[in-house]
């Protein structure tokens, strides 16, 4: 039957009782971990039916658990297996007699629950045990609950580099990423971590292996080749040129030791025990070697392992024991803060007999630091084991921890100032229930379900007594069969006599000689009739709110004063309520801040954070720059520079699916553990290579040689490929003149483009017209340009005396700039874009210099297609002439060529633009997102360049985002259907278009794109706690970890799609049209 154990849950051990009670306690225990049973009945009755089998006795439990309702906890467990929840051992040095879970053929979840039944035999130990083997276990069980099928799983999608080795160079000393192999980004959180402590930095450089030649076991086997491509990957992650370097070999090392399938994602904790397990061993070895007399000192051990002391009462008798431990457990649920998760981890059980006098069978136990590591590791239980679902569910409550934590309350040797404080505090917890129960009567006033401040009851009765007194009754003076239109035809019923000598005198009465009814009539017709949805104002006769019908002055007077008396006074209480409440909680945040209890100070160092669920996520790493006084966030390749108020928001949980899993703090008064390493000759600081010993120095230089050749063959590739493509273009060029040249004499010959056409200063043939304006319709467009061209030379001809061509050239250029600068200058509608009509609407509301526009409106006149009369062609011919007098230091050529190169991305951002649109309305979502995506990329490259360069980023944003919205929420319909096409097709959508656009929604931290990604993921989160197919499960946790990968690196990307080439008139229709209909869509949310 398959089993899950809690992800965090430890191994129990046992150090009081002896070996049988110890034995079945444990087994007790286990089983309540494992099963999330709490009826010690219950549990006992499966060990009995198991005959102390612990498979068969979780077996017999999940089935009776259908039947069988959970009752609260009432027996206490012993003090050794509580205590073993908060720490795990130091491995090898602890007890030698470890059992090697990497080498046990046997079943994993059998492999993990004999190795707890091996540890539990265990009678009484000096240092503790070792809790690698839960932490792996644990990770076991849940892969083993979630492929139990034992289905085989493709293998994960790793990050390709990006062909340019340039986008992979480090930048100055900037921090070395790790890259991501397949779900590693639990290998880079915690590695950063802890290559960042200076002092483990230099421990693992400077390992050097034993001198013997083979190894001795197993064990030896592995954690030395390991070390040495640890050594190696630190020392890169030193010296290296690359912004970020390979970590396979040494995740192929611990993965081939944890025996997991490569698509798996790891657990920190799991990796972080069998790291420090096999670092400890391998220090220890070299240790022994180094110092066989004595006993040697574990450099891992000092660093990371401390010792605490567990005293109190079991079944009436006391006991005192020293533990060791290292990563700290702690729950989360339940708790607001870390101070609270350390005070309950610190105490279990009934603890009022520890401190009396009588030997009270009560069982309870306190633990005291006696000595803190250097390094203080916190592991915050995140998750749990829904019983219901039959699987483990992550706790997204928030918790907070500061970034100084003060260990002293917790320290043996304050152990009688913690309890009175700790007393006191229990005494003032009680006396802040009590205060806020009377606060809570004050101010939820009422006996039935809606309650009320009672200040504002009384006020509210006060304003009811002293609100204008009425006679009729709410529903007298209603008409209720008067017309809509307002009229009444007949008479409202006559109040009673009573009513009618409290009625308000109204207007005169008619004459004496008139009929009786007459005034009851007129009367009634002047009483308004409130229509609620035609009348926008209450009628003014309506009391506003329910009044009295009977009371006197002398009763309002003495009322009025007893509801300001008892509301005054019922303020009063609440603030002296309210006072006390804050007092009293200032008082417990101020209980240990005196200097006496802020004398172990420990300073946040790294926070390792979860995004995700709990069978799929991702890792990142914030880490404190002490030297540049900053925090950094280390995200696989991606290392850049955060703040305390991003880690607020990613670490402390309940905001999103993101929270911190572990905390490591390190010795504020040992600095040596993040200082930089001094040469002792010359006392200078050892940065870069200098770190490195030797070897590892020619290690990583031969890398950098390696990676330099690779730059080099790069540049080396990408100049012949620019060489050719110049080429090319001459060879075209040069084709393409020779084609004009002998069209020329031909008046039908095919005219050209109306172009901005530039020739060379240095009078060789005329270049090609520019790319931008090759157009497919020469008929069409070039006439319609050439009529512009032509109509400025015939206005210039009407108003210029002098006929000469020179000056009718010189005038119509003027004619024509002043055109275009009108268009320029111009306020249009969205669907008007001038720029797209003529590149110098373009140049002139982007600032292009005088030269540039001088040269590109010579160019303009310069063009062959006005050669269909004498004077145009005369024109024309002057125009050249001026061109080829133009010196190289008059027109900055390659400042030239860069407006009108601006120019051509600007039409092609456009087409790209108008395109994906057209596509996003027609609903053709899979193909407008690459024309949208390049469309945005390329137009945020332009504005960088000027304000005017491209077009509406917000408009293009939104549209981006859109599209991935849609295309997210198709897939998932997709995977909802269970079909297997359609499974498939979704999660290609998602795998090949949806994902690879993430980065690019997250690089610039925009809320609305951070709030998309959010909802996309949201999406597909929300299916891990739903029943599915095996098949749709193991294909979700394949896919969650690269939705959810936090990264803003590109990965990889798909080729821009070929663009059709369209004249200028097709494309400012077609952008004209476009631009209208999303002008009618609602802008809400763009």
């Amino acid at each position: 039957m398959t089993l899950i154990s809690e992800p965090a849950m430890t191994v129990e051990q046992n150090v009081l009782q002896q070996h049988s009670q110890k034995h079945q306690q444990t087994l007790l225990n286990q089983l309540r971990e494992i099963t999330g049973t709490t009826d010690i009945q219950l549990l006992q009755q499966a060990l009995q039916v198991s005959n102390g089998d612990l498979a068969e006795a979780v077996a017999f439990l999940t089935e009776k658990n259908a039947k069988v309702p959970q009752q609260d906890e009432t027996t206490y467990y012993q003090t050794s297996q509580v205590a073993s929840d908060r720490y795990i051992s130091v491995g090898s040095q602890a007890d030698t007699n470890v059992i090697d879970l990497t080498g046990d053929d046997k079943d994993d979840l059998q492999r993990a629950i004999a190795l707890s039944l091996e540890e539990s035999s265990r009678a009484f130990r000096e240092t503790g045990i070792t809790d690698e083997e839960q932490a792996i276990s644990r990770v076991l069980e849940a892969s083993i609950a979630e492929n139990k099928a034992s289905l085989k799983r493709t293998h994960t999608e790793v990050w390709s580099d990006s062909p340019n080795p340039h986008d992979r160079k480090r930048v100055d000393n900037c921090p070395v990423g790790l890259k991501n192999v397949g779900n590693t980004c639990w290998f880079s959180a915690v590695i950063q971590s802890l290559f960042n402590l200076l002092e483990f930095q230099r421990l693992v450089l400077h390992y050097s292996p034993p001198a013997r030649e083979l190894p001795r076991n197993q064990k030896e086997h592995r954690y030395l080749p390991f070390m040495q491509e640890l050594r190696n990957l630190f020392s890169l992650m030193v010296g290296s040129k690359r912004k970020y370097v390979d970590p396979s070999r040494a995740v192929d090392i611990l993965k081939d030791a944890f025996k997991s399938n490569e698509s798996q994602q790891q657990d920190v904790s799991e990796f972080t025990h069998k790291l420090l397990d096999w670092l400890e061993d391998a220090f220890q070895m070299k240790a022994e070697e180094d110092r066989e007399e004595e006993r040697p000192k574990n450099p891992m051990v000092e660093l990371f392992y401390g010792r605490f002391l567990a005293v109190g009462v079991l079944e009436g008798k006391k006991f005192e024991n020293t533990e060791m431990f290292g990563q700290y457990p702690l729950q989360v649920n339940g708790f607001k803060d870390l101070h609270e998760c350390l005070e309950a981890a610190m105490i279990e059980g009934e603890i009022e007999s520890l401190h009396s006098a009588e030997n009270s069978a009560r069982s309870g136990q306190e633990h005291w630091f006696t000595e803190l590591p250097p390094v203080l590791t916190f592991e915050l239980s995140r998750f749990e084991f829904n019983q219901a679902l039959g699987r483990p569910e992550k706790i997204h409550n928030k918790l907070e921890f500061p970034s100084m934590l003060y260990m002293d309350r917790y320290m043996d040797r304050n152990r009688e100032i913690t309890r009175i404080k700790r007393e006191e505090i229990r005494r003032l917890k009680e006396h802040l229930t009590l205060l806020q129960q009377r606060l809570e009567r004050y101010l939820s006033y009422g006996s039935g379900p809606k309650r009320f401040p009672l200040a504002d009851v009384l006020q509210y009765a006060m304003e009811f007594a002293s609100s204008k007194p009425v006679c009729t009754s709410p529903v007298e003076d209603i008409d209720t069969s008067a017309p809509p239109g307002g009229t009444t035809g007949q008479q409202l019923p006559q109040p009673s006599t009573a009513e009618q000598d409290s009625l308000p005198p109204l207007e005169s009465p008619a004459p004496a000689s008139g009929p009786t009814a007459a005034p009851t009539a007129a009367q009634q017709q002047r009483v308004p009739i409130h229509k609620p949805f035609t009348q926008s104002r209450l009628p003014p006769d309506l009391p506003m709110h329910p009044a009295p019908r009977h009371i006197t002055e002398e009763e309002l007077r003495v009322l009025e004063g007893c509801l300001h008396r008892w509301r005054s006074e019922v303020e009063n209480d609440t603030r002296d309520l309210q006072g006390s409440i804050t007092r009293i909680h200032r008082t417990i945040e101020l209980m240990y801040s005196d200097k006496s209890m802020m004398q172990v100070p420990y300073r946040l160092h790294a926070v390792l954070v979860h995004e995700g669920q709990a069978n799929a996520g991702h890792y990142w790493a914030y880490i404190y720059d002490p030297h540049e006084r900053c925090w950094m966030k280390y995200n696989d390749i991606s290392v850049t520079k955060s703040s305390w108020e991003e880690l607020v928001r990613d670490s402390f949980g309940g905001y999103r699916n993101a929270s911190a899993y572990c905390l490591m703090y390190i010795n504020d008064k040992k600095p040596f553990l993040i200082e930089e390493e001094f040469d002792k000759e010359t006392g200078q600081v050892l940065s870069g290579m200098d770190k490195l010993p030797s070897d590892l120095k020619q290690y990583v230089k031969e890398d950098n040689e390696q990676f330099g050749k690779e730059i080099q063959e790069w540049d080396i590739l990408q100049a012949r490929k620019a060489q050719q493509e110049k080429l090319a273009l001459v060879t075209a060029a040069a084709a393409a003149a020779a084609t004009a040249a002998s069209s020329t004499s031909t008046s039908s010959s095919s005219p050209q483009p109306m172009s901005i056409e530039s020739s060379p200063p240095d009078n060789a043939a005329p270049q090609q017209d520019p790319e931008y304006m090759e157009q497919p319709s020469p008929t069409n467009d070039s006439k319609h340009l050439q009529e512009d061209t032509e109509r400025a030379i015939s206005r210039a001809a009407a108003e210029q005396e002098e006929r000469s061509p020179e000056a009718l050239l010189n005038a119509a250029i003027k004619l024509e700039y002043a055109r275009l600068l009108r268009y320029a200058q111009e306020d249009t509608s969205p669907e008007n874009d001038y720029r797209l009509q003529h590149i110098i609407v373009y140049f002139i509301q982007n600032q292009a210099p005088k030269k540039i526009l001088e040269r590109t409106l010579l160019t303009q006149f310069a063009d062959r297609n006005l050669a269909f009369d004498e004077r145009c062609k005369s024109i024309m011919n002057v125009a050249r002439a001026k061109l080829d007098l133009i010196k190289p230091d008059e027109v900055n050529m390659d400042e030239y060529e860069m407006w009108h190169q601006d120019y051509r991305n600007f039409r092609e951002t456009t087409v790209f633009m108008v395109t994906g649109l057209e596509l996003f309305q027609k609903s053709n979502y899979v193909e407008a997102l690459m024309y949208l995506i390049y469309s945005y990329q390329y137009n945020k490259e332009l504005l960088s360049k000027g304000l005017y360069r491209g077009h509406d980023d917000d408009s293009l944003g939104y549209y981006r985002r859109e599209c991935l919205l849609k295309l997210n929420e198709q897939a998932a319909t997709m995977f909802e259907s269970g079909e297997e096409p359609e499974v498939t097709t979704g999660l290609s959508i998602m795998n090949e278009l949806v994902v690879p656009c993430i980065p690019l929604l997250l690089v610039h931290d925009a809320e609305k794109d951070l709030l998309a990604v959010e909802d996309m993921r949201n999406r597909w989160c929300s299916y891990l706690g739903q029943e599915m197919e095996s098949n749709l499960q193991e294909k979700l946790t394949d896919f969650l970890p690269k939705l959810l990968d936090c990264s803003t690196e590109i990965k990889s990307f798909h080729d821009p799609p070929k663009l059709s080439c369209y004249s200028t008139l097709e494309l400012c229709e077609r952008f004209r049209r476009i631009m209208a209909a999303v002008g009618r869509v609602p802008t809400e949310g763009r």
